[in-house]
C-alpha cells in the first residue's frame, strides 16, 4: 500500500498520471488486450464525453476504472470490459459519481474524468497501491507465471482499480495485500492450487484496517469480484476469474455464498 495516502478521505491529485490508451486498444477480455504500452507515466487522455450508447477503447478504460462499482448490494455481476457503454456501465458510473460527490448522471464528462484520473499513479499503478505490493514473494516480480509479465501487470492494474473501490466503500481504510501475483514455483511452495488465479495476477489476499474478514467479504460482494474465499480466514481472497475464461475458471466461486 502507499502509506502517505492511506489515511484520511482525500484523493491524491498529482500532476503526472498514467496513460492507458494503448493497453485497451483491442476490445474484449483482458487476456486478449494489447499490453505493450502498460506503465506509461502520463494522464489518460479522455478526448470526449462518454455516455450510454457510445463504444470504443476509451470505454474499455472507463470500465476498468469503475469495475469495483458493479453493484450496490451483494450481486454476482461485473462491469464487462467490452467497450460498449451499456446500462451496466452507466449504473457503475453513477455509483462512482455518487461516492465521490459528483452529479450521479451516468455521463462521464470532464469532472468525472478528472476524478477518474486522480486515482492514477505516475508509475502506472493506482493512487493507493504499489506494483511491489503485488510482486511474487519469491523475488520473481511479475515473471514466472502462467502468462507473460506484461499481461500479469495489466491484470494487476485492473485488480487495483477494483480494490480502490473496495477501499472507498470501507471508509478509505488502509488495505494490506498479503499475496498478489505468485510465480508458478512460489504458488507451489505455499500450497496454492495449480491453476490458482494468483499465477495470472488476477487475485489478491487482503486485510482491510479496522474491518473483520466478514465485513470485507460483504463489501467485496458489491465490487465485481467473481472469486471470494470463505471469510473464516484472517485475510480475504478476491479474484475476477469469470472475466478471464481463457484461464480455465469461468464459474462464480463465492465460497461462503451470498452473505
Amino acid at each position: 500500500m502507499k502509506p502517505a495516502r492511506h489515511s484520511g478521505s482525500g484523493i491524491d491529485r498529482r500532476g503526472l498520471f498514467r496513460g492507458a490508451a494503448g493497453v485497451t486498444a483491442a476490445l474484449g477480455l483482458a487476456a486478449t488486450v494489447n499490453l505493450t504500452t502498460a506503465g506509461r507515466a502520463s494522464a489518460y487522455s479522455w478526448t470526449r464525453t462518454l455516455q450510454q450508447g457510445v463504444s470504443g477503447a476509451d470505454v474499455v478504460e472507463l470500465q476498468i476504472r469503475v469495475g469495483g462499482w458493479a453493484a450496490s448490494s451483494a450481486q454476482q455481476t461485473y462491469v464487462a470490459w467490452d467497450g460498449a457503454f451499456g446500462p451496466g456501465t452507466a449504473a457503475a458510473v453513477k455509483r462512482f459519481q455518487s461516492a465521490y460527490g459528483l452529479a450521479a448522471d451516468g455521463v462521464v464528462g470532464p469532472a468525472t474524468q478528472s476524478v477518474l484520473n486522480s486515482l492514477e499513479s505516475g508509475d502506472g499503478s493506482t493512487a493507493h497501491f504499489e506494483w511491489s505490493e503485488f510482486h511474487s514473494k519469491d523475488g520473481a516480480g511479475f515473471g514466472g507465471g502462467k502468462v507473460g509479465a506484461a499481461t500479469v501487470k495489466e491484470n494487476v492494474r485492473r485488480t487495483m482499480y477494483k480494490l480502490e473501490a473496495l477501499r472507498k466503500k470501507a471508509g478509505n481504510s488502509a488495505i494490506t495485500v498479503n499475496s498478489g501475483f505468485r510465480s508458478v514455483s512460489h504458488n507451489a511452495s505455499v500450497g496454492g492450487a495449480s491453476n490458482s488465479m494468483h499465477v495470472y495476477g488476477v487475485a489478491a489476499d487482503i486485510v482491510v484496517s479496522g474491518h473483520s474478514t466478514l465485513q470485507v467479504y460483504r463489501i467485496a460482494e458489491t465490487c465485481g469480484f467473481s472469486g471470494l474465499e470463505a471469510y473464516t480466514h484472517s485475510w480475504q481472497h478476491v479474484d475476477s476469474r469469470v472475466q478471464y475464461p481463457s484461464y480455465g475458471s469461468g464459474s462464480w466461486w463465492w465460497e461462503s455464498g451470498v452473505v
